[in-house]
């Protein structure tokens, strides 16, 4: 009998001790999803009035960078969610994707600088008829339902850019031009304006001009080679941010003290204008932008009637004012 007393004593105890055991909550298995987001009623009072915009570059570049900073500043006093965008190097097919995927994720808002204004025109129409206002800026794509183009008249860049050229070499020399996409209409106008007025003005001869499509191993290759053959050049006119960054590079390696003057201020640009490898610079204001794009955007997500052109203007820059400067 007391055998069987302790062993029905132990079994009970064994019951409780499995039962107390089955009880323990288990150490749960952790999952991950880029979709999921935690479920906080705070966190979506915050985000109910948010505004999302999306923005999107020709590609990546210093220059964008500073664009970026200024548009991140512009947006700090608002409830606002950027999503930047941009291919690696100049690539159209990369770029119509991210415009694809903003009007997916139906963003309140596109800011673009396009690489083609014909290709784009499908794609900002499909953004506008979904809802999603879109402007242009440096790049226009007039013949689309874009809410505004922000920018200067590229025309007149060129313009100014002959006469820049024409003090410089008293209005007699050879000089040397490069661009990236001969199908640009901000290059081709510029290169329209320039033309124009150094034939009208000047005996100044265009020894050649060469165009790169944004590949940076060919923009230096071609420099060189452009370099090579007419060693006598006077001058260089980069009419891009691609291609004014290689020839600083190129002028840098080879020691030149040849005028250079391009487009576009970007932060190599301001460096070369202080050690003297760029003379003079045609700034399209660009510290404008950001607060513009901003500016823009918010009008065009309160359907506030739209302006078709957002003109920043156009300035020379000499190295002698960056030295003032800075």
């Amino acid at each position: 009998m007391r055998m069987i007393k302790w062993l029905t004593i132990g079994c009970m105890m064994l019951l409780i001790l499995s039962g107390c055991k089955g009880s323990t909550p288990s150490t749960p298995e952790l999952s991950f999803s880029a979709s999921s987001t935690p479920k906080s009623t705070m966190s979506n009072t915050k985000h109910s009035d948010q505004l999302i915009f999306g923005i999107i570059y020709p590609m990546t570049h210093p220059f964008y960078e500073m664009i970026t900073d200024s548009i991140e500043k512009a947006s700090k006093p608002y409830s606002i969610q950027l999503i930047v965008k941009a291919p690696d190097e100049i690539n159209l097919e990369q770029q119509m994707r991210m415009m694809e995927t903003l009007i997916t994720q139906k963003v309140n808002g596109i800011a673009i600088d396009p690489i083609d204004p014909v290709a784009l025109v499908p794609l900002i129409n499909k953004a506008v008829q979904s809802g999603i206002p879109v402007i242009c800026f440096d790049s226009d794509v007039p013949d689309s339902k874009r809410y505004t183009f922000i920018g200067s008249d590229p025309l007149k860049e060129g313009t100014l850019m002959g006469q820049i050229i024409e003090r410089n070499l008293k209005g007699r020399g050879m000089i040397m031009i490069e661009g990236s996409l001969s199908k640009s209409p901000q290059i081709i106008h510029r290169l329209e304006g320039l033309l124009q007025y150094l034939k009208k003005n000047t005996e100044i001869q265009v020894l050649e001009m060469r165009y790169h499509d944004g590949d940076n191993e060919k923009a230096i290759a071609d420099l060189e080679s452009m370099i090579n053959e007419h060693p006598h050049f006077d001058a260089l006119v980069p009419l891009d941010i691609v291609s004014s960054s290689n020839a600083i590079l190129v002028w840098k390696s080879q020691g030149l003290k040849r005028y250079a003057i391009t487009f576009g201020m970007t932060p190599d640009v301001k460096e070369a204008l202080l050690n003297g490898q760029i003379n003079s610079v045609i700034s399209e204001n660009e510290h404008l932008w950001g607060e513009e794009i901003i500016n823009q955007l918010l009008a065009a997500s309160k359907h506030a009637p739209a302006s078709t052109w957002v003109d920043t203007g156009f300035q020379e820059i000499k190295q002698s004012e960056m030295v003032d400067e800075y």
